[in-house]
């Protein structure tokens, strides 16, 4: 063997022993507005999948074979939580999960709110200011033994009059935890650490870069927050209907009055009977505005505010639908939100 060949081959079985260089992960994600996040967090290093597609329903999805081995083959998934996306939490039941989850509705320092209206965590200061040194000791093994008992039951009418934690007409409950929790912006603020450690534990070489990234675009949620604040204060005390039952965490965060809901969370057909009792609401609390959604027909807030006072809005879009992936949907959907309830609100 010359020279050459020994330092080679030296060189390669000294490579063996020393232990794999750490990576930037592989990361999967349920939908857009948690790719965002996640993408502001990882910046140029890696750019993660997102399973819902375009148009999808986030509450009943079928995952396409290449998804599938998407999941199976990550090394860090980050979603909502089940009650956003059950079908997510069966696919990891059924397929294994990632070597690490990070399920954001059970992060500490998460903002939690029912459906019927009040918070279910108590130590959320909801004006505080996150000093992005939260020490998440999250247990990142995936038996999270998600048994949270949220009957958040989907494709049932709803025959009440009280949207929120009301019965549908088969006498289901859909009370239980409201997953729309990134319509608060300081839940947002406080899941980009959580994020960055994630990433930061897969990938220890990059952790100055992750959390450097949090914390900007910490700040960048907190200026445009200030900035909605002001512009939705002419808008607090006055009624408004929505297409359902999804903007809790924005209207409490805002001083909003609660948006009378035609549809319930998991934006059901409603029933009959919950239309006559909605349209009832509406004339009883004098809505001003009402406000189509997108990815749902407009014809049902035509129907509801038939001879009301109400006018149209532009139309909502929570999960940013109508807006391309990327970093830049997360403050796209809470600007395109609270742009849209000011102009109508408050006559522009």
């Amino acid at each position: 063997m010359n020279r050459y060949s020994f330092l080679v081959l030296a060189a390669a079985l000294g490579a063996g022993a020393l232990p794999a260089r750490a990576e930037v992960p592989r990361v999967v994600t349920d939908i857009a507005v948690t790719a965002s996040l996640v993408q502001q967090v990882m910046g140029d290093l890696g750019q993660p999948e997102i399973l819902l597609q375009p148009g999808g329903d986030p509450h009943s999805y079928q995952l396409r074979p290449s998804q599938a081995r998407s999941l199976q083959e990550a090394g860090l998934l980050v979603w909502v939580g089940p009650q956003l996306t059950p079908w997510l939490q069966r696919a990891t039941t059924s397929l294994g999960a990632p070597d690490e989850v990070v399920t954001l509705l059970d992060l500490p320092g998460t903002h939690r709110r029912d459906y019927g209206g009040g918070a279910d965590d108590h130590d959320h200061d909801h004006d505080h200011d996150h000093d992005h040194d939260h020490n998440h000791n999250h247990n990142h093994n995936h038996n999270h033994n998600h048994n949270h008992n949220h009957n958040h039951n989907h494709n049932h009418d709803d025959g009440g009059a009280d949207h929120a934690g009301a019965q549908d007409d088969h006498g289901h409950d859909h009370s239980g935890t409201d997953p729309h929790a990134w319509l608060d912006p300081a839940n947002g603020r406080a899941w980009l650490d959580a994020i960055a450690e994630a990433l930061s534990r897969r990938d220890p070489q990059n952790a100055a870069t992750y959390a450097a990234n949090a914390a900007r675009a910490a700040e960048e949620i907190a200026a445009l927050d200030a900035e909605l604040k002001l512009r939705l204060a002419p808008a607090k005390g006055r009624r408004f209907v929505v297409f359902h039952d999804a903007y809790g965490y924005f209207t409490a965060h805002y001083g909003l009055e609660p948006a009378i809901a035609v549809s319930l969370g998991d934006a059901s057909t409603p029933s009959a009977a919950r239309l006559k009792a909605i349209r009832d609401e509406i004339a009883e609390k004098a809505a001003i505005c009402a406000f189509p959604e997108a990815n749902h027909d407009p014809r049902l807030i035509a129907a509801v505010t038939e001879g009301s006072a109400a006018r149209q809005g532009a139309p909502l879009d929570p999960e940013g639908s109508g807006s391309a992936p990327g970093p830049q949907l997360y403050a796209e959907i809470l600007r395109g939100m609270g742009e849209a309830l000011a102009d109508c609100l408050t006559d522009g």
